[in-house]
């Protein structure tokens, strides 16, 4: 593979949310990120239970250079392996699992474990976290963020699950140093009609919300 194997921060910065794609086609996905380059959005995760996962994040590591890929739902280090062996530049897990967290950190591979209380917050980003996935950040809201960042200064989050076009200004307000978007950012009902050039329209949008968060 001759594109960069490392994690972009500065392409991350310049558009802070990770867009998740969950059980879409190959070639749905090669016209969704046609879409998110065209919005100038960067950061993009493949989830693992995703058929043809591994295929699908070769793809887009070899067409789409520029984008940073990654994988998502990632729980054990079986997972781990054919996520970095397909490319994946960074990996993104629902749950706290020190092995995986400890193997990403010792290969350099940025992570965002998954965690909900101030203590797995704490224990994920002490293992070495690039930053810590607030999952589900449904039912906690904003505040949350706020209130968790009060003692945790020093702790990059990152909220998925519940962030939307109409709160996501809110989330950065309160401290988030991105999001992480599925349906919500990945509008299906554009996917399925195959209107990408609206789905571009869509993802403007709603990085137009935070353009005065990004560095």
């Amino acid at each position: 593979m001759t594109t960069s194997s490392t994690f972009s921060w500065e392409a991350y910065y310049k558009a802070p949310i990770v867009g998740i794609i969950r059980g879409e086609t190959l070639e749905t996905v090669r016209e969704i990120a046609k879409a998110y380059i065209e919005a100038e959005l960067f950061t993009i995760e493949i989830t693992m239970n995703t058929a043809g996962v591994a295929e699908i994040i070769a793809m887009l590591r070899t067409e789409f250079p520029s984008l940073n890929v990654g994988a998502g739902t990632v729980c054990t280090l079986e997972d781990y392996s054919v996520a970095v062996s397909a490319g994946a530049q960074f990996i993104v897990t629902p749950i706290i699992d020190e092995l995986v967290i400890k193997k990403a950190v010792a290969d350099a591979i940025p992570i965002f474990p998954g965690a909900y209380t101030p203590t797995e917050i704490y224990k994920a980003w002490s293992l070495g976290a690039s930053a810590v996935k607030i999952f589900p950040a449904t039912q906690l809201g904003p505040t949350y963020i706020k209130d968790v960042l009060a003692p945790l200064n020093t702790v990059k989050l990152l909220p998925t699950g519940g962030v939307n076009k109409e709160n996501i200004k809110i989330f950065f307000s309160a401290g988030a140093i991105g999001a992480g978007m599925g349906s919500s950012l990945l509008n299906k009902q554009l996917i399925k009609d195959k209107n990408f050039k609206e789905l571009t329209t869509y993802f403007k949008s709603i990085k137009s919300e935070i353009v005065d968060f990004i560095k």
